[in-house]
């Protein structure tokens, strides 16, 4: 008891001052959520939706965020709308300046194509789940607020693998979860919100929505308070963010995406296929997804394992998501501080034994 009426409070407020400080943003504006996936149903059941509205997503989204935003269409009678990005048909040339600026026009363009006047809120990832793509989420926050609509960020796999500064971003609002990149327990992830829809901001679940210690009214008490839950993962986020700092954030980010390049050539020389991303850190960092042949092996039915990743882990012991996006498989490769050429070269063995 002492420890949630007294001590949790400052102790929460002390974690996301570091945090902050870390995603480039006021602590006014941000509060820990377990995840991801509980702040884009919070941002869901806050955006205000009737009959005929639009939201708008595109075809490399999360599965599970398309599934939030479905069922809120649905309650109201709005729909969602995903606009067509496909492999954004990347040029050769697309390492130079010119080409990049190219590619992200084209893929601002392209999401900008599907807005019309009844599009609410537009929904887009920092880093896409299943090609590994970063977006432009600068300029398409810029496109979005001269078009006066707002946009709510899915950032799971950008925090760490890039630097993010959210006042630059200028979303209205930003989802993260914090186990990933940043490495901070699972249970750790993070609700931005503008200043404006805080306010009348509500909770994902109704409990006591006040302070415990007696202090002035915020908006986040009604999120930080949810019953008797373990708010060890975030008190803990400082520590994940002060090893990666004492590593040297650089370096981090150098070396894990020196280990991506080095899995994407290899499985591009594999497969003889091309990942569908430019040779440059601005649209891949520690992340590569890279298509497999078009002769691949499918799933055996909708939303099974694929017989691809069910044949690795039994026979290699190797864990590696097959991800689907467009209508095309790809194999994902992830690459951390702990992980190491050897273990790629091992993939690509295991690969090769696969007879794929």
């Amino acid at each position: 008891m002492d420890f949630f009426l007294r001590e949790m409070e400052p102790a929460l407020d002390k974690a996301m001052a570091s945090l902050s400080k870390f995603v480039g943003a006021d602590p006014r504006d941000m509060v820990f959520v377990d995840n991801a996936t509980v702040a884009m149903n919070v941002v869901a059941e806050n955006i205000e939706l009737k009959a005929g509205d639009e939201v708008l997503l595109n075809d490399h989204e999360y599965g599970a965020v398309f599934r939030i935003w479905r069922q809120k269409c649905e309650q109201v009678g709005a729909r969602v709308v995903s606009a067509r990005l496909g492999n954004f048909s990347i040029p050769e040339t697309s390492t130079s300046d010119t080409s990049q600026r190219d590619l992200t026009r084209s893929v601002v363009e392209s999401i900008f194509s599907s807005v019309t006047e009844k599009t609410k809120i537009i929904i887009v990832s920092h880093i896409t789940s299943p090609s590994a793509i970063i977006f432009p989420v600068v300029e398409i926050c810029r496109e979005a607020r001269h078009r006066g609509i707002p946009v709510c960020i899915d950032g799971p796999h950008a925090i760490a693998m890039r630097d993010v500064n959210l006042k630059e971003i200028d979303c209205d609002f930003y989802c993260a979860s914090l186990h990933k990149w940043l490495s901070a327990p699972f249970g750790s992830g993070f609700l931005y919100v503008k200043r404006k829809y805080q306010q009348r901001l509500k909770p994902h679940m109704t409990s006591w929505g006040r302070s415990l210690g007696g202090r002035d009214e915020r908006w986040q008490d009604h999120i930080n308070w949810l019953g008797t839950r373990d708010p060890a993962p975030f008190l803990a986020v400082p520590e994940a963010i002060k090893f990666l700092e004492e590593v040297g954030m650089e370096g981090f980010r150098d070396w894990t995406h020196q280990l991506a390049q080095y899995a994407r050539q290899e499985l591009e020389h594999l497969f003889d296929t091309k990942a569908w991303v430019p040779e440059s850190q601005d649209w891949y960092g520690s992340m590569i997804a890279v298509p497999l042949p078009a002769s691949d092996i499918k799933k055996s039915k909708p939303n099974a394992m694929h017989p691809l990743q069910q044949q690795l882990w039994e026979r290699f012991q190797i864990e590696i998501p097959i991800s689907e996006c467009c209508g095309q498989s790809f194999i994902r490769v992830s690459c951390h501080l702990y992980n190491t050429r050897d273990e790629i070269d091992r993939l690509i063995q295991a690969l090769s034994q696969s007879g794929i």
